[in-house]
């Protein structure tokens, strides 16, 4: 992780400005102040992630990732509640292109980049077998329950599930990810430690100090209250210039998750760099998790209560991506060793998912 043992200046200006931005969103003033509206919600995104970090930095790893993870699917489950509550039955596959739309970044998009930035600086890259196939392991299951098997239920005609299946589904993917943290962080921590060897540097960077590291936990809280409520006053903006391109509805999803994963990529891909190729694993991976096993109890609440309907299946373009995602994922780390190849590999994957969604 980066050296973090003060809060810089723009990470305490960013959720106060973009409070104060957002109080201005009421008085109406047109598209030029939805740039700025943007502009504050990035920032925002951007400081939550850096205070994120600080506390990761103080209490290790793997916790530290944890912790990240946790926070941009905090963000991404506000955007995606905030926005399917503003629009009601409307927004009902929302919460299934935001999701897949993660899902593909994340296993193909950061875990592509990661892959061929480090083999490109290290030329092969090590990392723990043990933590990403337990990952991938987790993920697959929660992907093909939530994403694929409700295209093959009969009690409600696909790509639904019954209010009892949501039920179950929800109850299954907290249960899969709760396990799932319960091994990362107590049972089998050391699964998910990084490499440690001669190319593998330590961590030295300074801690944190306790101060330090509860104002970060305070301004983390704040960057996401502004993230939600901005993103939510963005959200018929969003979907006015998809509209005007001409570009089909699962492209808001991409619009939502590129916005929210792109510092935790960031962050990804300064772990590659650094040889800590755990480490940015732990991130990819952990988010893709955190992503399904909380935005789909989240939604389907939502649904149940309201009487909304909730599209999860996907189509059969978007499975067979996601198929070949999983299966080229369990190949090229199922090794514990990478190289440029399979970075370039999950990068064709993505450009080919980015183009059939805006081509169908």
């Amino acid at each position: 992780m980066a050296s973090i043992h003060y809060l810089p200046k723009w990470s305490v200006a960013a959720p106060i400005a973009g409070v104060l931005i957002l109080a201005g969103t009421s008085l109406g003033l047109g598209g030029l102040y939805s740039g700025l509206v943007a502009a504050a919600l990035l920032a925002s995104v951007v400081a939550a992630v850096h205070h994120a970090e600080t506390v990761a930095h103080r209490i290790g790893e793997p916790y530290g990732t944890l912790v990240l993870a946790v926070a941009v699917t905090v963000i991404e489950v506000g955007l995606i509640v905030t926005l399917t509550l503003a629009g009601g039955p409307e927004t009902a596959t929302l919460a299934r292109d935001t999701v897949f739309a993660a899902v593909m970044i994340i296993l193909n998009g950061i875990v592509g980049l990661c892959l061929l930035v480090g083999g490109g600086l290290h030329r092969e890259q090590s990392f723990g077998l043990h933590g990403v196939s337990a990952s991938l392991a987790a993920l697959a299951a929660i992907i093909v329950l939530t994403l694929v098997l409700p295209n093959f239920t009969v009690t409600v005609p696909g790509p639904y599930y019954s209010k009892s299946q949501l039920e179950l589904i929800a109850v299954v993917s907290l249960v899969l990810y709760g396990t799932f943290v319960l091994i990362q962080t107590v049972r089998h921590r050391d699964y998910f430690l990084p490499v440690q060897s001669p190319e593998v540097p330590e961590n030295h960077a300074p801690l944190p100090s306790v101060h330090v590291t509860s104002v970060g936990a305070l301004l983390l809280i704040v960057c996401l209250f502004s993230v939600v409520l901005l993103a939510k006053s963005l959200a018929p903006v969003i979907e006015s210039l998809v509209r005007a391109v001409g570009a089909p509805k699962a492209a808001v999803g991409i619009v939502i998750s590129a916005m929210v994963l792109m510092p935790e990529g960031l962050a990804a891909v300064r772990a590659a760099l650094a040889n800590r190729l755990q480490t940015s694993l732990n991130l990819a991976l952990g988010s893709a998790l955190a992503s399904i096993g909380l935005t789909i109890p989240a939604v389907a609440i939502i649904s149940i209560v309201n009487g909304w309907p909730l599209a999860l299946g996907i189509d059969a373009e978007a499975g067979a991506l996601l198929v070949l995602s999983l299966f080229v994922a369990s190949l090229s780390l199922g090794t514990g060793r990478t190289t440029v190849l399979q970075g370039v590999i999950h990068l064709v994957i993505f450009v080919v998912y980015l183009f059939m969604t805006l081509v169908p």
